[in-house]
């Protein structure tokens, strides 16, 4: 009986250390992987993005992988087809267009895999999405137009010119729908609106020129993206125009937010690049984990000015548009 007994225990603990196995092994195989990919990892701003979506996807546990598309809907296609065949359970997207965007999210409604963009959200009328995290870019772009106006109007005059994102993109849609909304409320005139093919300074210092040249009675530029406020900014201190003319921009970085307690530029919409990675690595894991999913989630853009730059609010959301390693707030 002894020796049954002894038996039977050795097969008791057999059957647990199994179990135990089997369940650790389970509990890894369930680990999630999310894919971020990026329209260019050369920009900044994605680069933030991606700060966010790692940080996040690590708080949670997940593994994380990242692609770059180089601007290129043959690039971000091949990287979710590559993501599908490494066999992500979810993908993050800053899209390289929105209207890039269909043919992704067919494959992904056949794979069943989850999505949520940041930044750029998909083409209008597509519904097959988890969650587009974005900016509020409509109200930003009202916001930011009544501003310029105002800057244009200080300055003795009403003409503003607009250096824009790429308007196949619905964030720059928006961002320009709000803006002419606002001049016209407020009597400015729109004469010119030049879009980025590149998201370079060096291409913004060529149109800032190329606009003033034009018209020289522009009293403020609206900027839609960082690297436009920075080139701006360059052509004004080199033509000695820096007071004259105002400049406002959406997004902050280290850069505009320096231009910005210098004096160069005179406001700043903050756009939560690190935010948005944040937000949509948790929404795609809401989706995997059965948790409530927010389909549209777009975010505030707050203006700051060299007034208020360092208030506890103003900080606050600066560290949630760049990494600290990027520069200082």
């Amino acid at each position: 009986m002894s020796r049954m007994k002894t038996l039977g225990l050795v097969a008791a603990a057999a059957l647990a250390l199994g179990a135990a196995t089997a369940s650790s092994g389970t509990a890894e195989a369930k680990k999630l992987t999310v894919a971020y990919i990026a329209p260019s990892l050369d920009i900044s701003y994605w680069q933030w993005v991606a700060y966010g979506a790692k940080t996040k996807a690590a708080e949670l546990g997940m593994d994380y992988i990242e692609m770059d598309s180089h601007n290129s809907p043959v690039d971000q296609m091949t990287n979710v087809r590559t993501a599908i065949t490494r066999g992500v359970d979810a993908i993050v997207m800053g899209p390289v267009s929105s209207t890039s965007t269909p043919p992704v999210l067919r494959l992904l409604k056949e794979k069943n895999i989850p999505i949520a963009f940041t930044g750029i959200g998909p083409q209008p009328g597509e519904t097959d999405y988890t969650s587009a995290v974005t900016a509020n870019n409509y109200e930003a772009g009202k916001a930011e137009g009544s501003f310029v106006c105002a800057l244009a109007k200080e300055r003795g005059g009403s003409q503003v010119g607009m250096l824009s994102l790429p308007q196949d993109r619905e964030n720059a849609q928006k961002y320009l729908k709000g803006a002419k909304e606002s001049f016209a409320a407020d009597g400015c005139e729109l004469v010119q609106v030049l879009q980025t093919k590149g998201l370079t300074v060096r291409e913004a210092v060529d149109q800032a020129n190329d606009l003033l040249t034009a018209h020289p009675d522009v009293k403020a530029i609206y900027g839609m993206y960082d690297e436009a406020a920075t080139g701006a900014a360059k052509v004004l201190q080199t033509r000695g125009l820096v007071g004259k003319i105002g400049v406002a921009t959406a997004d902050g970085s280290p850069t505009t937010v320096k231009l910005l307690r210098d004096g160069v530029i005179q406001g700043l919409f903050l756009q939560e690049a690190g935010g948005q990675g944040i937000e949509a690595v948790q929404q795609v894991h809401n989706a995997l984990t059965g948790a409530a999913v927010t389909k549209d989630l777009p975010l505030a853009e707050p203006l700051v000015t060299s007034k208020d730059i360092d208030s506890a609010a103003a900080q606050a959301k600066l560290k949630r548009v760049y990494p600290p390693a990027a520069g200082l707030y």
